[in-house]
This record gives C-alpha cells, structure tokens and sequence, in this order.
C-alpha cells in the first residue's frame, strides 16, 4: 500500500526548531521528488521545499530560505525538513508530496506546526 507519513509536527515557541519527516511505503522512494508543502487556515497551499531524489538538488520558498533544510535518506526512504528560527507565519500543516513523471502524485495526511508568540 502506497503512504507517506509525515511526523515531527507540534508547539514550539518562536525561534525554536523542529525536524519534520517523511516515510515513504508502497513505491520506490528513490525514483521520486520530495517537497514539502504547508497550508494555513484560509490560505493556499504553498511550496516550502523540494529535493531532486538523488538530493544533490534543492530548492526553497523565499520565505525559508537560510532557515529551513530539505534532505533525504534513500536509504531508509524517508526524507527530512530541518525547520530553524521558526516564525508565527510559519504555523501551517506541513504536507509531503512525492512525484515522479509518468506516476500518481503521491500526498502525506499532514503534520501539524504552531509557532507561538
């Protein structure tokens, strides 16, 4: 059965870190881009990171760059986001996402991130 499962979400104060993972189940996690997407109350949902799946190439939204981390373990095919000096605006459900040409999209349930004040 195919799933990515994200986890790591939860309350942080502003300035803090977190670290979100993404498992993988069902596919060949390899062959795949990774990105990371958010999605706040009222909002779109937005791009925040993506990885080539070899990892050697990543990409990132403006609003995190120098701040946020996209990376991946092929081997235990699960893929990462290191989320430092975390912001209000950054509170969001963070979605997964996994594509490869020619492939159903593949979407995590989502993890919940609240940075507080």
């Amino acid at each position: 059965q195919v799933q990515l499962v994200e986890s790591g979400g939860g309350l942080v104060q502003a300035g803090g870190s977190l670290r979100l993972s993404c498992a993988a189940y069902g596919f060949t996690f390899s062959n795949f881009y990774i990105s990371w997407y958010r999605q706040a109350p009222g909002n779109d949902r937005e791009l925040v990171a993506n990885i080539n799946p070899s990892g050697a190439r990543t990409g990132y939204n403006d609003s995190v760059k120098g701040r946020f981390t996209i990376s991946r373990d092929n081997t235990r095919n699960t893929a990462f986001l290191q989320m430092n000096s975390l912001k209000p605006e950054d509170t969001a459900t963070y979605y997964c996402k996994a594509i490869q040409m020619g492939r159903p999209i593949y979407w995590g349930q989502g993890t919940q991130v609240t940075v507080s004040s």
